[in-house]
């Protein structure tokens, strides 16, 4: 399991009876180190003197089997769900990634200075948590949730990473099944929690998007008293989500919510738009594309506000905030523009993304990759990304994937559609393209799933041409 811990900022420091008394675990061997733990991880390779080891156990591992490993290292703690052969003190658990759950808990208790944020949504969760990011940073020390470390096991990891100093924490909650974001939330015990919108992401696990408004609604639970409820106002699941936030003061953002956006401008990298809040109205210049972008920038808004944050305060925060790597990031490359988006993806993002490159300048080329966690309706989803984007006015569109003939069939054999099993498949096209067009400019956008990495075919075309 490689999910490191590793920060430039020394961690806060553990005794012996901290993990214990958080775990509830009992020790195996007595001969217990007497200074300080300066940190715990799940990363066998990087456990070294100092460190305690949490061995998890997967599907297909079991970091049981490193302990041994770890112990030569010089790492003299492991928590373990059994005692193993190695000469190491072993605090025995019952379930070692509940265990770090109950770490990162503890850890969050002892900070109860903290004002914590929880967010979860189908789309713009990334870019949402780098606005409030943005504006909270200026104000204090701020844990921001790093990554993709929003699950089970990745939002413990970032709760250890909690330091007196912090005064906000903006955490990012993933939901891959019914029951990961109560069990999440429940960890984190934010002040303000909220959805960003309920979109087709997951579609396959949750069987349907009633089932991804529940997954996603249990984050309304675990909201601290005098907290508050975000929810978006303009949504097909308002209502339902709204109910489920009942219980708690609500605040709502997007069109008809009481934090909005008017007057919107949207440039080729940037937005302009009039931000209403209860607080008052303030123009923003957004460093951001896309209406999708002006939206997360209004969910931003109201967290913030939530929290008590000035208006004055969020449009400073706001309009010098960066996009995450590989979320819409513009790279010029000779004369050519490409647009790096292939950070993740998602039905919704992809047609908002595909906005954003007409926005852009010269010859139009969206180069899309296969989209997981869909399920059964991944056939269905592709068919009906080609259809739509074929009625764009893009130049070319270019699918790369196992569902590429899926969006084939969608666009019913469009010219300007073109499909390849492979990126190796992809690339000697793409070439050609820019050869055929040269000395016109072009502007490439690039997207698809993570585990699609788009961004190499990209990269490979830019060392081409």
């Amino acid at each position: 399991m490689h999910t490191s811990t590793t920060s430039t900022v020394p961690l806060e420091a553990w005794t012996a009876e901290q993990l214990q008394q958080a775990t509830q675990g009992e020790w195996f061997q007595q001969n217990l180190p007497k200074g300080e733990i300066k940190r715990i991880l799940t990363d066998s390779r990087h456990a070294e003197m100092g460190d305690a080891f949490l061995a998890l156990k997967g599907e297909r591992f079991d970091a049981h089997d490193f302990v041994a490993q770890v112990a030569a290292q010089g790492c003299q703690i492991a928590i373990v769900e059994r005692p193993v052969d190695a000469d190491i003190a072993q605090l025995i658990v019952k379930d070692t990634r509940l265990a770090l759950g109950h770490l990162g808990a503890y850890r969050r208790q002892q900070n109860q200075q903290l004002k914590v944020i929880a967010l979860t949504g189908s789309s713009g969760k990334t870019t949402t948590k780098e606005m409030l990011g943005s504006i909270l940073s200026c104000l204090a020390p701020t844990l921001i949730t790093r990554g993709n470390l929003n699950n089970d096991l990745g939002v413990p990891m970032m709760l250890l990473e909690l330091r007196p100093e912090h005064q906000f924490a903006v955490m990012e909650l993933g939901a891959n099944h019914q029951g990961e974001i109560d069990y999440t939330s429940n960890l984190v015990q934010p002040h303000v929690a909220g959805i960003l919108n309920i979109g087709t992401a997951h579609l396959g696990e949750f069987g349907g998007r009633e089932g991804i408004c529940r997954a996603k609604s249990e984050i309304y639970a675990h909201i601290l008293p005098e907290g508050t409820a975000i929810v978006p106002a303009d949504d097909d699941f308002t209502t339902t989500i709204r109910q489920n936030a009942s219980k708690h003061a609500i605040l709502s953002f997007g069109e008809g919510g009481e934090v909005f956006a008017t007057e919107i401008q949207l440039n080729p990298q940037s937005a302009q738009f009039n931000l209403h809040t209860p607080e008052g109205t303030q123009p923003v210049n957004l460093p951001f594309a896309g209406a999708h972008n002006v939206q997360n920038a209004t969910a931003a808004t109201a967290f913030a506000l939530a929290l008590g944050i000035s208006l004055d305060d969020i449009v400073q925060g706001l309009e010098q905030a960066q996009g995450a790597k590989g979320r819409l990031n513009f790279i010029q490359h000779q004369n050519h523009l490409f647009i790096d988006d292939t950070y993740n993806a998602n039905p919704t993002s992809m047609r908002a993304a595909a906005q954003v490159l007409l926005q852009q300048q010269g010859l139009k080329v969206m180069v899309m990759g296969d989209i997981g966690e869909l399920g059964d309706s991944s056939w269905q989803e592709h068919h009906d990304l080609g259809r739509d984007l074929v009625t764009l006015p893009l130049d070319h569109l270019v699918v790369v994937g196992e569902f590429a003939e899926a969006a084939q069939q969608g666009a019913r054999h469009a010219e300007k559609l073109h499909a390849f099993a492979t990126q190796a498949d992809a690339l000697p096209f793409l070439i050609n393209l820019v050869q055929t067009h040269q000395p016109q400019s072009m502007s490439f956008l690039f997207k698809g799933s993570r585990y699609t990495h788009m961004e190499t075919l990209m990269a490979d075309l830019m060392e081409k041409i």
